[in-house]
């Protein structure tokens, strides 16, 4: 009998997965892999592996490493994917990859399986990074089978199975859009969400934040620190990656902060509406651009800036374990050192204001700055700055006279 590795969340479609694949002759070793889903009962997913006829089932911690590894350098480069999406099932789906191809080696599998869609980004991700992990691995992708797709031409028929079998899953007819969660977000598309006249937030039962409309009416303030561009504390407590994120998620959640809803570019080639909340994340993001405004080199910003959108298509695409990846991240991890402070925000029903910011390292110089009289700055030294700067300008306006 062959045996497979699956990349089991518990939900609808690796629920669906782990039967049909027993059914299908396949020992199968689901592995689910922790990477602080906010709204999942760990014991119960994994008896309902069990019970589902799994081989073995296991459960592996990866939230620190999530955090730090991937989605705090994500965070460094201010990446936002098509200048919106903060890529949360992005980071996680590499993270996954190499976890499962690790327990593939380890039990004899012979192969990875996951549930990710023909149509969709994930399945991308997944093989990307299993492939340039292990170049030998069979990657098994039931949704571009038209075996199975036959059997479960949608996510109504995988309702019906699940109901049919007795799986319980959390998707109903009722409401059948599909979810992905982790410490980072949990998004939302598919079913209702597919109809773009449909308000996504007011559908969406969302699992991290309270709508802005139902937030308490009154500002509330958080404070975080930063030491060579990595968030290390809040609120003056120093914590572990996850326990950052973790923690920021209750802030910015009880707050109405980090919902979005986007049309976005599929890497196959085709438009999706998402729904997305990334309480935290959202919080990060904000705070680590204003302590970067105090010390960060103004061409040296402007040139991760510029890198920003290749990152953030990168790790959108799946091409984490990449060779232009590495050089980018080794880029990163030098021209965060002076990214050292804190920033404070307020917070009021969905919206960020900034309350204040400090840093040991500020390049901001109130002497050089201040627009009143006196001061460091000798204003006449403009005047020979700008005559340079001009030069090319009065030589091709001679040349060339403009109309």
């Amino acid at each position: 009998m062959s045996s497979c590795v699956l990349a089991y969340s518990g939900g609808l479609d690796t629920s669906v997965l782990l039967a049909w694949l027993r059914d299908e002759g396949y020992d199968v070793h689901a592995v689910y892999v922790d990477l602080g889903q906010p709204c999942e009962d760990r014991e119960a997913i994994m008896e309902k592996a069990r019970r589902l006829g799994a081989k073995s089932a296991r459960l592996v911690d990866a939230q620190e490493e999530l955090c730090r590894d991937l989605a705090f350098p994500v965070l460094q480069f201010q990446a936002k994917y098509e200048g919106v999406y903060l890529l949360g099932t992005s980071i996680a789906r590499p993270l996954i990859a190499k976890i499962c191809v690790g327990a593939a080696h380890e039990v004899g599998a012979d192969a990875f399986v996951h549930g990710a869609t023909g149509k969709g980004n994930d399945q991308c991700r997944f093989q990307l990074a299993a492939e340039a992990l292990d170049p030998a691995v069979r990657v098994i992708a039931p949704w571009r089978m038209e075996k199975f797709r036959s059997r479960f031409p949608g996510r109504s028929e995988m309702i019906a199975f699940c109901k049919e079998k007795n799986i319980p899953v959390k998707a109903s007819v009722a409401k059948p859009y599909s979810s992905d969660e982790n410490c980072l977000h949990i998004s939302y598309e598919a079913g209702q969400l597919e109809n773009l006249a449909v308000n996504g937030v007011a559908l969406v039962e969302f699992g991290m934040v309270t709508k802005p409309q139902d937030a308490p009416d009154k500002i509330e303030n958080v404070s975080i620190a930063f030491e060579s561009g990595v968030p290390v504390a809040v609120n003056g407590e120093r914590l572990s990656p996850y326990r950052i994120v973790r923690t920021l998620n209750e802030i910015g959640g009880r707050n109405g902060v980090g919902l979005v809803d986007m049309v976005e570019n599929r890497f196959v080639g085709m438009k999706s509406r998402g729904v997305y909340e990334a309480p935290g994340m959202t919080l990060l993001y904000e705070a680590h651009r204003l302590v970067e405004q105090l010390t960060m080199d103004r061409d040296l910003m402007h040139l991760r800036d510029r890198l920003a959108p290749e990152v953030a298509e990168m790790v959108y695409y799946g091409f984490w374990y990449h060779a232009k990846m590495d050089a980018l991240l080794a880029f990163i991890r030098e021209a965060q050192k002076p990214v050292t402070g804190e920033a404070s925000l307020d917070l009021y029903k969905g919206n960020l204001f900034v309350a204040g910011r400090k840093s040991p390292k500020s390049l901001y110089d109130e002497g050089i700055a201040t627009m009143e009289g006196g001061g460091s700055y000798n204003q006449t030294d403009a005047e020979g700055f700008l005559r340079i700067q001009c030069l090319p300008s009065r030589v091709q306006a001679r040349v060339n006279p403009r109309r």
